[in-house]
């Protein structure tokens, strides 16, 4: 199969001289691997070249005289008459020797070769995948359209008009076709086919899909050919397989199709899955990774994933004999570092019992250590590392002092856990719970173990933590925040941020939620000062925190007993019906029309030239800016306008909505109406609710004064706009 990879790097270059090279040699070839050639074949077909290499697909004919498979050779054949374009005497014979030999006994054999062009013999390009598209229109049978349609059954058959009806899954209604655009379009699909089942049968197909998840994508896979994880899920997601259960069916499918032998699993989620000629066997699957990889740390990680996905090879003693053998040999090579040392013998210890005469056991090796932190850096394999740290806890004095620096390392989550569970015995706890306190006063020290320790004590999948009841999580919290606030301006930090945001507004920050709840009213006003320093909270955050902390303690609250329609704090965008609907229309003549009308000028000053000194252009430019920032705001006003209702006109006092009646100290009364920003008419002392005139006099009540612009004012009077 090297040649295929060749001719994709060539077909990748666009060198067309190299590809004709490769076939010349291909073709030169003794021993034709028939699946080989058609994929080659395939892949010309999908390229740029296809017309050009239409001119030499003749001199694959030497290769088919080798073909000895007479499915095979057909199948060959086919695709090189589907890509020749010189219609030769030659490719003639050959194809209508291929045409007599399978349908010579058809009764419509004469009619159907002047329809593939095998009568006159000078266009018979398709020929056989033509003829065989003809075998195939029959009432009932599926065809897949290439143009996009998707799969389609075939409902009438008219040899007369020379025209077939068929209904596909992609488009409505029933689709007439030539039989001269089907040969274009149409691909003959049989029974057996996956589309065939998808589209005829889907719920039988989720029957057998669900018993047997391997053999459907084995299907899948031999009839579509080699596809991503993302594509087989585009195959059979919700056609198939529901959505709601396509990620238990995907769980148990892919453990499986690892343990196949037939399938090819790819080691990158871009890569394809395949579907092999023959199987191969676990055996030769392990010696041919460790032979391609050949670094002792791929043999030992390649060695480790077979124990662990295969456990029951190990029943066969030439298999486990040959790992062993492996993993001794490599204890003998002079690169082996320390760490891959201890993990051999680990392996062999821990997985096979092994009496190893003439080495160290883990117990020995691991006692004389003097450097335990950089052996377990070392160590990729986690079970690995967690039987190391077991061993140290097990043989070591200074067990405590070396899990305490080892927590303050970076170490995954796992090993953090045993760790952790480790220091909470009663001859460890003390010394923990130090560490815990001098983390708490600078969580500088190890801001990841920092947030993974503060997690712990929250979800208390551990049991007994130091810190782990109400006041250890307040002060943790108010560490948390204090961290926050010291890193999130730093770029390494960039990705612990966004995480510390999360687990604090995850859930409607249910974290902050339980953790203030029965809190002291000093403990909630130290909270909102150190969420007022922390700039990764947005408005809209630091309003939910505040509004958090009122629920707990209401007394914090300063507009505990205003309401919306006298607060006029401008969360609320007042207007009536009448301004709602003209600043409306104003947005949607933007988008719709001044936008587009825009778009024109900006492409016609462009016609002209010499952009830099081109002020058409730059004006045009200019406009556009101003329109979509225009567009923006009054986007951003609608989502917050409110119409004002009856309801929300109270008379008690001064709010939206009122006329109200003031006089000031001259004796001189004056009538204002407040209403929105839209809605303003300074001819009419119709005032915004936004101006500072309004928002003096709002929560008055008659009787009351209040004082603007040096002068005092008092209310007589307050009464509804919609009264008028």
């Amino acid at each position: 199969m090297g040649y295929i990879k060749e001719f994709e790097n060539q077909i990748a270059k666009r060198d067309f001289n190299k590809i004709l090279q490769l076939w010349e040699e291909y073709c030169a070839s003794d021993t034709p691997d028939s699946e080989e050639l058609i994929e080659i074949l395939n892949l010309i077909e999908k390229s740029e070249f296809a017309k050009t290499f239409g001119k030499f697909a003749e001199m694959g004919l030497f290769l088919l005289e080798n073909i000895k498979n007479e499915e095979e050779h057909y199948n060959a054949l086919k695709k090189l008459i589907d890509l020749q374009n010189t219609n030769s005497e030659a490719l003639a014979k050959v194809t209508s020797q291929a045409l007599e030999k399978k349908y010579g006994s058809d009764p419509k054999y004469q009619e159907n070769l002047r329809l593939v062009g095998m009568r006159g013999k000078t266009d018979f390009q398709g020929a056989l995948s033509n003829y065989d598209l003809l075998a195939h229109m029959k009432k009932g049978n599926c065809v897949y359209h290439n143009g996009g349609w998707g799969t389609g059954e075939i409902i009438e058959v008219s040899e007369l008009r020379e025209q077939l009806s068929v209904e596909f899954e992609y488009v409505a209604g029933k689709k007439h076709i030539t039989f001269t655009n089907a040969f274009k379009s149409l691909i003959p699909l049989p029974s057996t086919h996956f589309l065939t089942k998808r589209f005829m049968n889907p719920e039988e197909l989720e029957k057998e899909a669900k018993e047997d998840p391997v053999g459907i994508i084995k299907i899948l896979l031999r009839d579509l050919g080699p596809r991503t994880a993302a594509e087989i899920k585009d195959d059979l997601c919700d056609i198939v397989i529901p959505e709601k259960d396509w990620q238990r069916f995907w769980q148990t499918a892919r453990a499986k199709l690892k343990k196949d032998t037939l399938i090819n699993t790819p080691t990158q989620l871009k890569d394809s899955f395949r579907l092999r000629t023959k199987e191969l066997t676990h055996e030769d699957r392990l010696q041919n990774e460790i032979q391609a990889r050949g670094n002792i740390e791929d043999v030992i990680q390649t060695s480790y994933n077979f124990v662990r996905d295969f456990p029951n090879m190990l029943k066969k003693e030439d298999v486990k004999s040959s790992i062993i053998d492996n993993l001794k040999t490599l204890l003998t090579n002079p690169g082996l570092k320390r760490s891959q040392e201890l993990e051999i013998y680990i392996f062999l210890e821990q997985l096979f019992g092994e009496d190893l005469t003439g080495f160290k056991t883990v117990k020995n090796f691991i006692k004389e250590l003097k450097d335990p932190f950089t052996i377990l850096d070392g160590i990729n394999i986690i079970a690995f590392k967690k039987r190391m740290l077991t061993v140290i806890r097990e043989v070591r004095e200074d067990w405590q002092d070396i899990f305490l620096d080892l927590l303050f390392t970076p170490q995954q989550a796992l090993i953090r856990d045993y760790m952790a569970k480790e220091l909470c015995q009663a001859e460890a706890r003390e010394k923990f719970k130090e560490r815990l306190e001098a983390l708490l006063a600078n969580p500088l020290e190890s801001p990841e173990t920092f947030v993974w320790y503060f997690q712990k004590i929250l979800n208390k999948e551990i049991e007994n933590l130091p810190f782990q009841n109400k006041e250890g999580e307040g002060r943790f919290l108010e560490s948390f925040l204090t961290l926050l606030h010291r890193i999130e301006s730093r770029p390494e930090y960039k990705d612990l941020t966004k995480k510390m945001i999360v687990i604090l507004s995850g859930k409607r920050y249910e974290t902050v939620r339980k953790i203030l709840e029965g809190t002291s009213i000093e403990f909630v006003k130290e909270f909102l000062l150190l969420t007022s320093k922390c700039h990764s909270f947005g408005d809209h955050d630091q309003k939910t925190l505040r509004s958090l902390a009122h629920v707990v303690h209401p007394s914090l609250s300063t507009h505990k007993k205003k309401k919306d329609r006298v607060l006029l704090d401008g969360r609320i965008v007042w207007t009536t019906e009448e301004g709602y609907k003209k600043t409306r229309d104003r947005a949607e003549l933007i988008g719709t029309v001044e936008i587009i009308e825009n778009a024109r000028e900006v492409e016609a000053a462009r016609a002209l030239g010499d952009l830099r000194e081109n002020s058409e252009y730059k004006f045009a430019v200019e406009r556009r800016r101003h329109l979509q920032s225009e567009l923006k705001r009054l986007g951003d006003l609608l989502n917050r306008a409110r119409i004002i209702s009856p309801q929300d006109v109270e008379n008690e006092e001064v709010g939206i909505g009122n006329v109200v009646e003031i006089e000031n100290s001259k004796n001189e009364r004056l009538i204002f109406t407040i209403l929105g920003p839209w809605d303003a008419d300074a001819d009419n002392n119709i005032i915004s609710f936004q101006s500072k005139l309004a928002q003096a006099m709002c929560g008055k009540k008659p009787g009351e004064t209040f004082h603007f612009r040096e002068d005092d004012f008092k209310v007589l009077n307050i009464s509804s706009f919609l009264e008028k």
